[in-house]
């Protein structure tokens, strides 16, 4: 097949990796470089990259709603085009600019989680199993048909890093088989008394609100492990808080039961043992070497 791809990070590689393997990859589309670091160098995405590394051309275009990014997309004649986590939103005209039209890779069992960040929701929610799905590009969001499905288990050390390495190398596999059964497959409408909404990571969001509970804590800091990440304020200091374990301890909320030997914080209902930590400026470390040369004041109230 001829194939436009279009995807950004680096959960798009894999998939882009597998259709250079095995297709004609004529074009791909990323997000345009940004200013990064302290030269202010222009930093190329993760796709940008590898397409650049197996000479295919590369297109930046701020968005595909005007005719002139319209027309040159067409002018492609691809047969179909993939898209792995672009950050764009394509129009109508780009959607059925292809004989075969466009097909996605969501980082979810839809329809639930249609939307931004379903990879972060699944956890937090306490969902016990994640995956991928292949589906058809519509106008409405995230809402057209499925080709293919595949599971992947959430348990107790699932992070968003570790779902997001997972799925995007699912993806992969899963376009991969889409694309060399795609005449034999009769793609399925989602049920849409059954959608449940990602919506994207706020930076509020980010902040512990130890007024909740210490499972939902627990589940959310493992869902923005390594990024966002969620911290606390300690004297003015932000603390990373990357792993943590429930415990049937009680106090007030967001009093520090223990900030000698163990960190141990209170919530609306048992308490949370914080294993992994790190404090502004430093390197990630365990809770056990941060507290060999600092300590939290017992009883102290964090807000």
């Amino acid at each position: 097949m001829k194939i436009v791809f279009m995807g950004t990070p680096d959960f798009a590689v894999p998939v882009l990796e597998r259709l250079i393997k095995e297709h004609d990859v004529i074009s791909v589309y990323t997000k345009a470089p940004k200013i990064a670091g302290r030269g202010n160098d222009l930093k190329k995405t993760p796709v940008h990259l590898l397409a650049e590394k197996h000479n295919i051309e590369v297109r930046t275009p701020k968005t595909l709603r005007n005719e002139d990014a319209q027309k040159a997309f067409a002018a492609l004649k691809a047969d179909i085009a993939i898209v792995a986590a672009y950050g764009l939103i394509l129009p109508k005209p780009v959607i059925e600019a292809f004989p075969l039209g466009c097909l996605n890779v969501h980082a979810s069992l839809l329809p639930r989680w249609r939307g931004a960040a379903p990879i972060q929701r699944a956890i937090e929610a306490g969902d016990n199993a994640s995956g991928v799905t292949i589906m058809e590009i519509v106008e409405a969001l995230d809402a057209g048909r499925m080709y293919e499905k595949g599971i992947v288990p959430i348990d107790k050390e699932t992070t968003g890093g570790s779902l997001h390495d997972s799925l995007s190398l699912l993806g992969a596999d899963l376009m991969s088989n889409v694309l060399q059964n795609f005449s034999a497959i009769n793609p399925l409408p989602q049920n849409e008394n059954l959608v449940t909404y990602a919506k994207k990571l706020e930076k509020e969001e980010e902040k512990l609100d130890f007024n909740l509970s210490a499972d939902y804590l627990e589940r959310k800091i493992r869902a923005f492990n390594p990024f966002p990440a969620t911290y606390f304020e300690y004297n003015g200091e932000r603390f990373k808080t990357l792993k943590a374990t429930v415990i049937n301890e009680t106090g007030t909320p967001g009093q520090i039961l223990e900030g000698k030997q163990n960190l141990k914080i209170a919530c609306a209902d048992k308490a949370l043992r914080i294993d992994q930590i790190q404090r502004q400026g430093k390197r990630v470390m365990t809770t056990d070497e941060l507290l060999r040369g600092f300590s939290f004041e017992n009883g102290a109230l964090l807000k």
